[in-house]
């Protein structure tokens, strides 16, 4: 490799169009030289959630554009890169294959390499960008479409220690803002309305609380949280708040007892190779603060680093992707043929029992 490696990220499995230039030294130390996302918000907003075809359709409405922007932004060219990568999975399909047709295209016609890339891998590996996080360590994956807890042993090599056996947290957030009206997003709009609220006057359940496997569930928690919504009719706007408050304490006591446990089997299991072994968490839902104090505070009690990278690179992005695929010629992985083909499923862990959050048909993560 030469001195700089630089890669064109692109990123559209879901919601939100991305692209962004990448470079890596030759110690292996990244840099972030562009990065461009447009995001379709308002055009999803009045739906409660994201319209495949509305989806595609933005994708191919400002894929270009954004390339070129973060091209420029980067002052390079085409043949400035040393390669291309883009989703190819998990998510909804039309938006991943206008990606990876434009990451296809531009690799061709500038005789670069290019890279089909998990967007689970990108969350998995951005930490080492932003944090310089060494192998193995833990990730907790919460997002709209996936919640999970994996053992991150090297790039291209995972193991899923538990995920949701039903709905997403982050699915879990947005049905629960949706039922008691308070708007799309839900994660921003519960968080804000719970901070008004009394956490202790709502019972609600722990779901898999106590159980020694580390999987998640969260569609009792939901069906908890209409019945005391019904149980209240006419809800005041003070209900509202004490039902986000409790709804909240629920999310973060349970998702307190299930890493307490993987952070426990970590060291158990011989995992711990340096003073300070690491908890990464990733996606949508690690922007929640209730979460990340209740996760800071596990992390100092167990002996754990915990990392979260910047809000905008736990969220989709195409600066993860760019990095997955830099990662990956610096280990001399092969690229990935002109005729590697998308996938609405793509577990990290190919080997894990199937479960709906291992790889979700379009998930937003």
């Amino acid at each position: 490799m030469k001195k700089q490696t630089l890669f064109l990220g692109i990123e559209s499995s879901c919601d939100e169009t991305a692209a962004a230039i990448v470079a890596m030294d030759e110690a292996g130390h990244g840099e972030i030289i562009a990065d461009l996302v447009f995001s379709q918000l308002e055009e999803h907003a009045a739906f409660g959630g994201v319209v495949p075809e509305i989806a595609a359709r933005a994708h191919v409405e400002a894929m270009d554009g954004l390339i070129a922007g973060a091209l420029g932004e980067a002052g390079i060219t085409l043949d400035d890169l040393d390669g291309v990568a883009a989703t190819i999975g998990p998510g909804l399909i039309g938006g991943l294959m206008t990606g990876a047709m434009s990451g296809k295209a531009i690799a061709y016609a500038a005789e670069k390499p290019f890279y089909g890339i998990n967007h689970l891998e990108g969350h998995a590996l951005t930490a080492r960008l932003t944090d310089g996080v060494s192998f193995p360590f833990l990730m907790l994956l919460v997002s709209g479409g996936h919640t999970q807890i994996v053992l991150v042993k090297g790039v291209g090599d995972y193991e899923r220690w538990g995920s949701t056996i039903d709905d997403a947290l982050g699915e879990a957030f947005d049905k629960t803002a949706k039922l008691l009206g308070l708007g799309y997003p839900g994660g921003p709009a519960v968080e804000q309305a719970a901070r008004n609220g009394d956490p202790k006057r709502i019972p609600l359940p722990r779901p898999m609380k106590g159980e020694d496997r580390l999987d998640f569930s969260f569609s009792g928690l939901k069906t908890a949280v209409r019945q005391a919504a019904q149980a209240l009719a006419p809800v005041s706007d003070q209900d509202v708040a004490d039902i986000c408050a409790a709804f909240q304490l629920a999310v973060t006591d349970t998702l307190e007892d299930r890493l307490r446990r993987a952070l426990l089997r970590f060291q158990a299991e011989g995992y711990q190779k340096d003073a300070t072994p690491a908890l990464v968490v990733a996606g949508g839902v690690a922007a929640n603060g209730a979460i990340r104090a209740m996760l800071t505070g596990l992390c100092t009690k167990e002996g754990f680093a915990f990392v979260a990278p910047p809000l905008r690179l736990c969220t989709d992005n195409a600066v993860m992707i760019a990095w997955a695929g830099l990662e990956r010629i610096r280990l001399g992985f092969d690229p990935d043929g002109m005729d590697v083909s998308v996938r609405s499923r793509w577990p990290l862990d190919g080997n894990a029992a199937a479960l709906i959050g291992s790889g979700r048909r379009g998930a937003k993560a």
